[in-house]
């Protein structure tokens, strides 16, 4: 009760739109004695239903000791409130209130009608607070992506940062002012130390892929040169292939050896096949060479299209540039280290761009296949010596990132104060920005746009509100994706949640794909997760539903309203093939090969008529590109095989961990995607 006058007391409680008729007394409480029983009120029960109050208004009437008696004024009023404005209003009161209950009942109930249905008789409802339901993700703390980046190829603990032309001494100016000459800095005394690059061993000749729908070459017994397509592990057309007997191998390699195969199926596989075959032989590894001023989202870009680029299949590697500088140099270097008129500082930053090329291209040699190059690279020279070393090795793409709207750069530049290991000791953030303001006018005094070669810019992209993108001379499928991928990426904040659907029938009987409809606890579920997308969207009305085309995922989305829904057949289960509506026991005794086949390599293993993770995957790259264009949240509402596809995808998984990541039933992962990278968040909602 709150009081609103001398004599006059307002009761506000709340019930659900869908209860039974409200029953109910008022109870008066002594204020004084808190042992002293309530005194009920006189008379006939209340009866609330819909927000009216059955029969006449009277007066709430308490007797005392004995014929004295207390009669108060009832005046009931109705209120339609959202759920939107109730779970705002109630966060609010249990902050600011200390609830009060009578009889050990609270005064506040948000209880629908008892449920009797299977969960231990308990309520399809959700308690208001949805930390309630949090549950500890996966442990994976948000790091600042360069430091996610290649580390050196090799580190020693002779004290210097080196290469096969010798290590160069610099002075350097410190944010204290002091200046130490002659003195290379380093982490407690590593060296890296970068190969040469004519001496680093190339992966050609035979190899044998493991990969569905990529290609081998072959060296067939009548001496010419064939091709192999492995159409999947415990494929009968594999078992069957007479050329697959002659599959050997001319160089001692552990299974985790690179090729230059991406892991991948049907596009990626077939593009690949034909850059084999017919592209030149530098086109077949690719450098990203990214270019921009401080501050424009170079390295946050690079992390999402190496991750993008990984999930697809292809063998990708992201090199910043600033991790080798902090590594040879220090982290705690003034904005003067960076001025155009300093030579001993260009030189030094021209070492460490090409000791880190040198690591990516030798890392090529060896089977890599995208490289990303992550630094300002701003001068056509330095672009011109990039070229230069990879020239016959590689293919380089630059992308430049160009940004206009001061506020965004703004923020970029808060953030990297916030997180770059350049600030990590500077306690002063004031003098960290003053710092990092110089260091962008150094820059900016030197800055050409890119003119050269291959190239693609993307303009203002990244606020997510237009922008545009320019390409040249781009040709081929991988860099076709790219641009693709570039075109609809951007960095506005927004959730994205991820959830099975709710428990089916088949998941009861323990039976594989099928189309069953929901059991009583994946009924519940569907009604608590309706509760749970009201509450957490409640100010996202541009928010959208996605569900395979498959009825148990409809089912469990039928009782979210208020936001649409899209059906997609790339959301549906892995597609089991002959095994479909079995138990994996009954495979393992009716199939026992396929069943150890499995078991051996759950990622290329394709069910005999079915799919393969690896085709779940490419299945799924639309998908992908349109959560990444997607400005509104997205509730995803799919199966343990597809989830387990994308969520990897969010998180940077391997391919191989991908059949075995935990998807349970009644969980939501939340995806949050923002500048600061992705964090997750779960809610379990049931057990």
């Amino acid at each position: 009760m709150e009081r609103e006058s001398v004599s006059m007391w307002e009761l506000s409680f709340v019930v659900p739109p869908n209860h039974e008729t409200l029953d109910f007394k008022f109870l008066l409480k002594p204020k004084y004695n808190n042992n002293a029983p309530c005194l009920v009120e006189e008379g006939p029960n209340r009866q609330l239903t819909g927000g009216t109050l059955r029969g006449d208004a009277r007066s709430a009437l308490f007797r005392l000791n004995g014929n004295e008696v207390l009669e108060y004024q009832v005046f009931v009023e109705a209120v339609r409130v959202s759920p939107f404005d109730l779970a705002a209003s109630w966060r609010a009161y249990q902050e600011n209130l200390q609830p009060s209950t009578v009889r050990g009942i609270p005064d506040v109930s948000i209880n629908s009608v008892p449920d009797n249905s299977p969960e231990n008789g308990s309520s399809a409802t959700l308690e208001l607070d949805l930390e309630h339901y949090v549950v500890p993700a996966p442990a994976k703390s948000l790091i600042y992506a360069a430091n996610m980046t290649e580390t050196p190829r090799s580190l020693t603990r002779s004290g210097v940062f080196s290469n096969s032309k010798g290590s160069s001494n610099v002075s350097q100016s410190y944010k204290d002012g002091g200046v130490i000459s002659d003195q290379p800095v380093a982490l407690k005394e590593l060296e890296v130390m970068v190969p040469d690059p004519s001496k680093v061993y190339s992966v050609s000749g035979i190899v044998e892929s493991k990969s569905v729908g990529t290609s081998t070459l072959l060296q067939k017994q009548d001496g010419h040169r064939g091709l192999f397509v492995d159409r999947g592990v415990g494929s009968p057309m594999l078992d069957k292939s007479a050329s697959a007997m002659t599959v050997s191998v001319d160089l001692e390699q552990d299974s985790e050896t690179k090729n230059a195969m991406p892991a991948a199926a049907g596009a990626v596989a077939a593009a690949a096949v034909a850059d084999q075959m017919l592209g030149p032989k530098e086109d077949r590894h690719l450098a990203i060479v990214l270019v921009g001023l401080p501050a424009r989202g170079k390295t946050f870009t690079a992390a999402k299209l190496t991750r993008y680029l990984r999930w697809l299949g292809h063998d990708t590697k992201h090199f910043n540039v600033g991790k080798y500088r902090r590594l040879k140099h220090g982290a705690n270097l003034a904005a003067d280290f960076f001025r155009c008129d300093n030579p001993e500082g260009m030189e030094a930053r021209n070492e460490v761009a090409a000791i880190a090329m040198d690591d990516m291209i030798a890392w090529m040699q060896e089977g890599g296949q995208v490289g990303i190059f992550d630094a300002t690279n701003s001068t056509r020279e330095r672009r011109n010596m990039l070229m230069k070393m990879a020239e016959g090795k590689c293919k380089i793409i630059f992308l430049e990132t160009l940004c206009n709207d001061r506020r965004i750069i703004e923020r970029n530049i808060r953030l990297k104060i916030q997180q770059s290991p350049d600030y990590e000791e500077e306690t002063d953030f004031e003098a960290g920005y003053r710092d990092f303001k110089m260091r962008l006018e150094n820059y900016e005094k030197v800055y050409e746009p890119v003119e050269e070669g291959s190239y693609i810019k993307m303009i203002d992209m990244v606020s997510g509100q237009g922008g545009q993108i320019q390409v040249n001379n781009i040709s081929g499928y991988l860099p076709g994706r790219i641009v693709f991928f570039l075109v609809n990426t951007h960095l506005t904040p927004r959730p994205i949640l991820l959830t099975r659907h709710g428990e089916s029938r088949d998941n009861v009987r323990g039976r594989i794909g099928g189309d069953s409809g929901l059991s009583d606890t994946g009924e519940i579920y569907a009604k608590k997760l309706a509760n749970f997308v009201e509450k957490r969207l409640k100010n996202e009305r541009a928010a959208s539903i996605w569900t395979s085309t498959l009825q148990r995922t409809i089912l469990t989305a039928n009782s979210i309203v208020g936001f649409p829904k899209v059906q997609w057949r790339a959301l549906d289960e892995i597609n089991a093939g002959v095994c479909d509506g079995m138990t994996y026991g009954e495979i393992k005794k009716n199939m026992p090969e396929e069943y150890e086949s499995r078991q051996k390599d759950k990622l290329r293993y394709r069910y005999p008529r079915g799919e393969s993770y690896l085709d779940v995957i490419q299945r799924l790259e639309p998908v992908i590109i349109e959560l990444e264009r997607q400005r509104a949240p997205v509730v995803v509402i799919s199966h343990q095989a597809v989830l387990r596809a994308l969520y990897a995808y969010f998180a940077d998984r391997p391919l191989k961990e991908i059949p075995h990541i935990e998807m349970p039933l009644h969980t939501i992962i939340e995806i949050q995607m923002g500048v600061t990278g992705v964090e997750e968040k779960r809610y379990k909602l049931m057990d």
